[in-house]
C-alpha cells in the first residue's frame, strides 16, 4: 500500500488556508493552520512528519522566513521542505525577505493543478489511476 503524502499549510488567512487544505485533501493527507507558533511547536517536536510545508510568507508575528529559520536551527531536513507561498512576489520588501533562501517560492493565485503535481514531484506520489485499465 501506498504512502499518503503529509502536507502542512501555514497561511494567516483563514479561508486561503482552509481552500488550500480542502483542494489537496482528497490526495493528500492535509493539515492546515493560521498559527505560526503552532505550525512551529508541530514541526520541531519531532512528534509529527510532514513531507511538504506550503508556508505564507507575509504573515503577524512569526512570518514565514523567521518560521523556516527557527525551524531550520532545530530541524534542517524539515526547513528544505517548506515551499513559500505569497501575494507579494514582487514587492520589493518580500524579495529581500526572500535573499538567501533557496526554497521554492510560489505566487498567489494558485494553479492547483499545478501544485498537485509539484506536491507530487516533491513526495513521488503518483496521481491516483483514474481509468479501469491495468
Amino acid at each position: 500500500m501506498r504512502r499518503i503524502a503529509r502536507v502542512l499549510i501555514v497561511d494567516d488567512e483563514l479561508l486561503v488556508a482552509e481552500s488550500l487544505r480542502r483542494v489537496l485533501a482528497d490526495e493528500f493527507e492535509v493539515t492546515a493552520t493560521t498559527e505560526p507558533a503552532v505550525a512551529l511547536a508541530r514541526l520541531t517536536s519531532g512528534d509529527e512528519w510532514y513531507d511538504v510545508i506550503l508556508c505564507d510568507v507575509m504573515m503577524p508575528g512569526i512570518d514565514g522566513v523567521e518560521l523556516h529559520a527557527r525551524v531550520s536551527r532545530v530541524a534542517p531536513d524539515i526547513a528544505a521542505r517548506f515551499i513559500f507561498v505569497t501575494g507579494g512576489i514582487l514587492l520589493p520588501h518580500v524579495q529581500t525577505r526572500l535573499e538567501g533562501i533557496s526554497n521554492l517560492v510560489l505566487a498567489k493565485p494558485f494553479d492547483f493543478a499545478g501544485l498537485r503535481e509539484l506536491i507530487r514531484r516533491r513526495t513521488s506520489v503518483r496521481a491516483p489511476m483514474s481509468s479501469d485499465a491495468g
